[in-house]
């Protein structure tokens, strides 16, 4: 045939904002910058070298890196010659990161200069890896055990492409692991036409749907999301495809973020609730202006408390929702035309939910039959979907496998509702959902009405098993510094009964139980760790915990 079987392939997606904006930048903090047409060069550069050095079809690269724009040209330049972009996330336990590396059969690590002791350290593990590259941002070649060439001289050492090649768009394009509260980590892994189509999808959803929220040709956008995180949700690609000027921050550290928000006058961004936590809670905060900001929160619920905290600054936010299974991007909570003439505060409910399914997705929340409940904002169910972009299992584990696609649905665990108007809210985890007296009670709606007093900086809700009634909830409160010392359960329960009053919760969802503490711990990506937080405060849970 004469015609050109055009492939959906994530070079389309780069040479579209290239041709569109090949002057545009992209910053890496306040150290680097350069134009989308000398970032095209460095990934035909990076592409090349890379074919020098055996790398081909299915060649699995890991990379350990900050956010940076190197990370950038890796997104494009490796499964832009067929071989598989394997990212890492170096906050997991070094074990972990060892059997992810050996597991996911990486052939090449690429991997910055801070994480050299970690490399050190697991390399005679690694039965596979025959390259070595460092990353350096000030040119230093440490001296090590083992053979690596530096990033810049291995970028060098091999001919530049003229262009990236064609091949089947359902060729392999990247591979990652979960950070599952319990056993090892699963790998999940996308195609190039799976990524090509969350995209385009994404890019509908945030330029059509959204109101202060969406992206479009002006926008300045910084990931706080990193991008060894399922594609830091996709939108590096979206933001590459639109041209948009793009700031890498490397390192999250509050005070370098603020910088670059109101240095490059950032207006789009992403990231789980306890970075937007740590910015706002940032002393230098009130002195800048922070109202062009627009930033989507996922990875956990946007409670009304920080989303409040977020508004006062001026900072636009509302909520997103997505698993590592799914690529991840599944809903946003824009507001629908009929509800702009709503007040504030009845909008504000809208943006915190779990949303609205974007374009190409089909959800629904079913019950234990696998029957849809009604949508009435009562009724619970675990949510299910299907969209072109979902893995299509875990890597090397069909049992699991069979799991997640039970019937040909992919099970999320998660336990929602949807109101009459169309609105996913996730109350739940299946596996935190707390069990008491044959009633589920939500973690998730009790940490979201505790945030609201006014003396709550942070908040967790875990099941404590109970003799008479199976389990009861256990907040776990961090106060604010004003109110160190001072809040009482008493207090935080004289403020849920408003709630009960309300119809918000019913009277038996009331904790009995509070613990202080200075500081609530978190996962490698930011998000509260329960695990941690059952393993002390209910070990005979954590450890029946299964994933």
């Amino acid at each position: 045939m004469a015609a050109y079987d055009y492939q959906l392939i994530l070079k389309q997606i780069l040479k579209s904002g290239v041709n569109w904006a090949p002057d545009q930048e992209i910053l890496y903090r306040d150290q680097f910058k350069y134009t989308y047409q000398e970032m095209y060069q460095r990934v035909l550069q990076l592409a090349g070298a890379l074919q020098a050095a055996g790398v081909k079809k299915g060649t699995k690269v890991g990379v350990i890196e900050w956010d940076s724009h190197r990370y950038l040209e890796m997104y494009f330049a490796i499964p832009g010659v067929g071989a598989v972009l394997h990212t890492i996330n170096p906050r997991l336990a070094p074990a972990d990161v060892g059997y992810i590396i050996r597991h996911g059969e990486d052939e090449v690590l690429i991997f910055h200069a801070d994480f050299l002791p970690l490399v050190e350290k697991l390399h005679p593990t690694f039965d596979k890896v025959r390259k070595y590259i460092l990353i350096s941002d000030k040119g230093e070649r440490p001296q090590t055990e083992f053979d690596y060439q530096e990033f810049e001289e291995f970028l060098a050492s091999g001919a530049a492409l003229d262009e990236l090649p064609d091949f089947d768009e359902n060729t392999q394009a990247t591979l990652a692991y979960t950070t599952g509260t319990t056993g090892r980590p699963k790998g999940v892994y996308f195609s190039h036409r799976q990524l090509v189509l969350h995209t385009m999808a994404g890019a509908t959803a945030l330029s059509g749907f959204t109101d202060f929220g969406g992206i479009n040709k002006y926008d300045v956008y910084m990931p706080l999301t990193p991008l060894f995180h399922v594609h830091a949700w996709g939108i590096p690609y979206l933001s590459t495809m639109l041209g948009l000027k793009q700031i890498y921050p490397g390192r999250y550290e509050p005070e370098m973020l603020l910088k670059l928000i109101v240095g490059h006058k950032v207006t789009f961004s992403h990231c789980v609730p306890t970075i937007l936590q740590m910015i706002t809670s940032a002393p230098q905060a009130k002195q800048f202006d922070l109202s062009r900001w627009k930033v989507i929160i996922g990875g956990a619920r946007l409670t009304k408390g920080l989303a409040k905290q977020a508004n006062q600054l001026g900072i636009k936010v509302y909520s997103g929702y997505g698993m590592s299974e799914t690529a991840p991007v599944l809903t946003l909570a824009y507001l629908k035309p009929y509800m702009q003439d709503w007040d504030d505060e009845n909008k504000l409910d809208v943006l915190i939910k779990t949303g609205v399914p974007i374009p190409l997705v089909n959800l629904r929340v079913v019950d234990a039959d696998g029957k849809d409940i009604p949508h009435d904002g009562k009724a619970r169910g675990e949510i299910v979907v299907r969209s072109p972009w979902l893995t299509p299992g875990y890597y090397k584990d069909p049992e699991m496998s069979e799991f997640l696609w039970e019937d040909g649905w992919l099970h999320t665990g998660d336990v929602a509702s949807i109101n009459e108007h169309g609105y996913v809210q996730i109350v739940d985890r299946l596996k935190d959902v707390i069990k008491s007296g044959g009633e589920w009670i939500s973690s998730l709606e009790l940490e979201n009405l505790l945030s609201l007093h006014e003396g709550v900086q942070e908040v967790a809700v875990i099941g404590v098993p109970d003799a008479v009634w199976g389990e009861r909830p256990l907040a776990i409160i961090a106060p604010k510094e004003a109110y160190q010392g001072k809040l009482t359960p008493e207090d935080l329960n004289e403020h849920l009964e408003k709630y009960v009053a309300q119809g918000a919760i019913t009277s038996y969802a009331v904790p009995e139980h509070y613990h202080f503490v200075d500081e609530l711990p978190k996962t490698s990506v930011g998000k509260l760790d329960k695990k941690s937080l059952r393993s002390t405060h209910a070990p005979e849970e954590a450890a029946g915990a299964s994933e």
